[in-house]
């Protein structure tokens, strides 16, 4: 097979920094939330502010099915290297217009529209870039090390968010609130080009890693064949992508608008979860290839299930000890999940339509429920003033994972890519 021929350290640098750089501008967003709702969608009410803020950004997140539909069928016909590409590029542009775009006390209603449209392009960029990236390492991998490849596109996605927290920390602890709120938050925008940059340098060139096209149309073979595949990932993505949501894009607000604690102590204790969180991933990962997918994926689907409330519970809390233990347990139910999912979901979708297949999958249940989790969770917050209740739809997305993996989901972690379901 022609990928062979590519280096594995240059395969896994390759997928590793466009994922870096996805997630970066993805995670800068998310972190300033806050301070976005107050400059584009201002209110009286602070919470409605960061309610249409987070709707910006679940907006990116619905177009990513369809993004990741285009650049998956690109990736099938076209190979990896062009839609891998062409999602750097878009990301950047998207990024670059963020840190430059006027507010709504300079140019009124375009500001919020032209950020909705911003975070679209960013939406359907992002919606082809994780999973094809995965593929693309997943068909290098080595024998009985699928899942450890595999992890560093997630590695990479988890490194681009605890950039932008860290670079979103250092702000809070230099500028004043007032600064922050009035050009600090631009910086982190405009330094995603820098990312970007090195993103295209390194993967300019990059060649292989295409299997011959065994369908003229992904997309219609997909759906006419292969729904039922395509469901299973879906369902199996649900608890990892609200799990991870949750931890490190809601709490961040979480811990700052009901708890009452600085913008600063929160970034700067996302920050260091998320530290852990990359060092959890290769351990866990190892573990799949070692004793398989299924085990992993059932423990941490189990965790979010049963750990929902109390989880929240800690999270509601001012006591600086207990908001660590939510985040740690938060943190180590997305490692479980993720060394399970990521190889499974390769190994569990067709060769013919496999960055198709699992753009789809994976794309809908980030879009449909990861992607909605901050604004799902600040409506059941602000409609019922119970500061528990996000922690049942954390539960209900382990319950739908857990689910799966027990009564339809088959062991793949000993297959080949050739022969997996």
């Amino acid at each position: 097979m022609q990928a062979q021929a590519i280096p594995l350290r240059r395969v896994i640098l390759a997928g590793l920094i466009g994922n870096v750089m996805e997630w970066y501008d993805f995670a800068i967003y998310g972190y300033f939330a806050a301070i976005i709702g107050t400059q584009f969608f201002p209110s009286s009410d602070p919470r409605n502010s960061l309610l249409a803020a987070f709707g910006a950004f679940a907006a990116g997140f619905l177009v990513r099915p369809l993004g990741g539909v285009v650049l998956g069928s690109v990736a099938d016909r076209l190979g990896r290297q062009r839609a891998l590409m062409v999602s750097v590029l878009a990301m950047a542009a998207a990024t670059v217009l963020m840190a430059i775009l006027p507010s709504y006390s300079r140019i009124g209603l375009a500001a919020p529209l032209l950020m909705v449209l911003l975070r679209i392009l960013q939406g359907l960029s992002a919606g082809g870039e994780y999973s094809t990236s995965i593929v693309f390492l997943a068909e290098h991998a080595p024998a009985g090390r699928r899942g450890l490849v595999a992890i560093w596109g997630l590695w990479g996605s988890v490194l681009g968010i605890l950039l932008g927290s860290g670079v979103g920390a250092l702000l809070a602890a230099h500028l004043s609130e007032a600064q922050l709120s009035s050009w600090g938050w631009r910086i982190p925008f405009a330094l995603g080009l820098l990312v970007a940059i090195t993103g295209l340098l390194l993967r300019r060139g990059l060649q292989g890693g295409t299997p011959p096209p065994q369908s003229l149309s992904p997309l219609r073979h997909t759906l006419s064949r292969h729904r039922g595949a395509v469901l299973r990932v879906m369902l199996l993505n649900i608890a990892s992508s609200v799990g991870f949501y949750t931890a490190f894009v809601y709490a961040v607000s979480y811990i700052e608008t009901v708890d009452g604690m600085t913008v600063a102590f929160a970034l700067e204790l996302n920050t260091g979860v998320m530290g852990l969180l990359l060092m959890a991933f290769p351990l866990s990962a190892w573990l799949s290839d070692r004793i398989g997918r299924r085990p992993m994926l059932i423990s941490g689907s189990a965790l979010l299930l049963l750990g929902g409330v109390p989880i929240f519970l800690l999270l509601h809390s001012t006591t600086p000890a207990l908001l660590r233990q939510a985040d740690v347990l938060l943190m180590l139910a997305v490692a479980l999940l993720a060394g399970g999912k990521n190889p499974a979901n390769v190994e569990l979708m067709p060769a013919a339509v496999r960055c198709t297949g699992l753009a789809l999958a994976f794309n809908l249940a980030e879009g449909l429920f990861g992607g909605t989790t901050p604004l799902i969770a600040s409506w059941l917050l602000t409609r019922f003033s119970n500061p528990l209740l996000p922690g049942v739809w954390l539960s209900l997305s382990g319950l739908i994972t857990l689910v799966t993996v027990l009564w339809f989901t088959p062991e793949t972690f000993k297959k080949t890519l050739e022969t997996s379901p």
